[in-house]
């Protein structure tokens, strides 16, 4: 038995809510994590980076006020001090993620997610 989905999820987000819809009507068990509210811990956010086979700075929302804020832009800045950022200000990861049976997708486009179910 395949184990249930987690969507890593930001309501006002219109391609999150697309992605929701799709393992909505694929009848897909899921989990919902409100990101914003219970940013994941850091393991966890490296376990997502590996499946997506991502670096912290390739996941990070480079348009947000909180990037330029905390010059995330400096390239000596290391993995570590990236993924504390992502903690720290959760609004910088891409959204939305779903991760299933180790295999994970960012859903954009929300399409993408139908690669792993």
């Amino acid at each position: 038995m395949s184990e249930k989905a987690i969507i890593y999820h930001n309501p006002r987000c219109s391609k999150s809510r697309e992605t929701l819809e799709i393992l909505e009507s694929h009848g897909e068990p899921f989990d919902i994590v409100k990101y914003l509210d219970v940013p994941p811990a850091k393991a966890t956010l490296q376990n997502i980076l590996t499946l997506l086979e991502l670096t912290p700075r390739e996941l990070m929302r480079k348009g947000e006020s909180e990037y330029a804020e905390n010059n995330l832009a400096d390239q000596s800045l290391t993995d570590d001090q990236l993924i504390e950022a992502m903690i720290e200000h959760p609004k910088l990861i891409e959204r939305p993620i779903v991760v299933k049976n180790d295999r994970a997708v960012i859903g954009r486009p929300p399409e993408s997610v139908l690669n792993i179910l």
